[in-house]
């Protein structure tokens, strides 16, 4: 079955598992900049940096990490077109209740499980509005960037996402990461898949609007005592300037400023860049080595198994 019909507008949202929601709506409000419309309720707490009704969605849990990555589909066709392909090769397509839908603010939705990482991913293709506009605070936050899973078998997850979800691949460094866009997203990556020995987050980013932003997060951070793991930098293969900090639990954020865009047609082919430090900063950065190190993948359950 063709996967052409398959096609995406952005990564949609993060579900995110917190140990301590007071506290990590404080840090996503307070220093991220981040707008919630509403306290939390039943637990979940909706949080977003547009109009839509949320980016992120944090959930009260034992065990922080991410409970699910939500793709915007361009059409309900293109909904439909993932949900034939997936069954067509054997992957359980879970339905979104109503109930829960109604809560997300989003239409017909499904979940599947990622069969390489364990990672949940839902599909859906609308999302209603927020009440109001977002007006950035702080920080001009231009949209939820992208979210860089880590996987025990890089090749076959990057095969997957490439063969059955149609992501295309915009750079790799040999061994390490490779950098996906979900295409037509012209953005260089929607996802990124890190090499590790078990399967986890690494990092969610949010794309900022000036690079002023990356300066005074810097020194935000620092006054809130939010250790700074990495940067400020600069990355060669999205051309993005970057700064990486810990969220309440440990979780690896990151603000970027810039980056590469692809066309629809006739875009550059991927490049293979060195496994060294390199490939990562050309500030010759070296990052914390607790970035990255936290954020389990919370599994669907029993009704995603094929």
């Amino acid at each position: 079955m063709s996967i052409d019909a398959i096609r995406y507008v952005r990564l949609g949202y993060v579900g995110l598992n917190v140990t301590n929601m007071e506290a990590s709506v404080n840090f996503y409000e307070t220093l991220v900049g981040l707008k919630m419309d509403a306290r939390p309720a039943s637990g979940v707490a909706y949080l977003r940096c547009s109009d839509r009704h949320h980016d992120i969605a944090l959930y009260e849990h034992e065990v922080p990490g991410v409970k699910r990555i939500g793709w915007e589909m361009e059409s309900p066709e293109a909904l439909d077109a993932i949900e034939a392909h997936l069954t067509s090769i054997g992957i359980a397509c879970a339905p979104v209740s109503d109930a829960e839908t109604q809560a997300l603010r989003i239409g017909r939705a499904f979940r599947m499980t990622e069969p390489t990482t364990g990672a949940t991913f839902e599909f859906y293709s609308e999302m209603a509005a927020a009440p109001e506009a977002y007006h950035p605070t702080h920080t001009q936050i231009a949209r939820l960037g992208h979210v860089v899973l880590s996987s025990p078998d890089r090749e076959a997850t990057e095969a997957f996402l490439m063969d059955h979800m149609n992501f295309r691949v915009s750079d790799r460094i040999q061994g390490i990461v490779t950098f996906m866009r979900c295409f037509p997203n012209p953005f260089h990556h929607s996802l990124g898949v890190g090499s590790a020995g078990k399967p986890g987050l690494n990092h969610v980013n949010f794309m900022v609007t000036e690079m002023g932003d990356i300066g005074k997060a810097t020194n935000r951070m620092k006054k809130a005592d939010v250790p700074i793991v990495y940067g400020i930098g600069k990355h060669p293969p999205s051309e993005s300037v970057f700064l990486y900090f810990l969220d309440p639990d440990g979780m690896t954020i990151e603000y970027s400023y810039g980056m590469e865009e692809f066309p629809e047609s006739n875009p550059r082919q991927p490049r293979e860049m060195p496994a060294s430090l390199e490939s990562i900063d050309y500030w010759d950065g070296v990052p914390d080595p607790r970035m990255g190190k936290v954020g389990a993948l919370e599994p669907l359950g029993d009704t995603a198994k094929s």
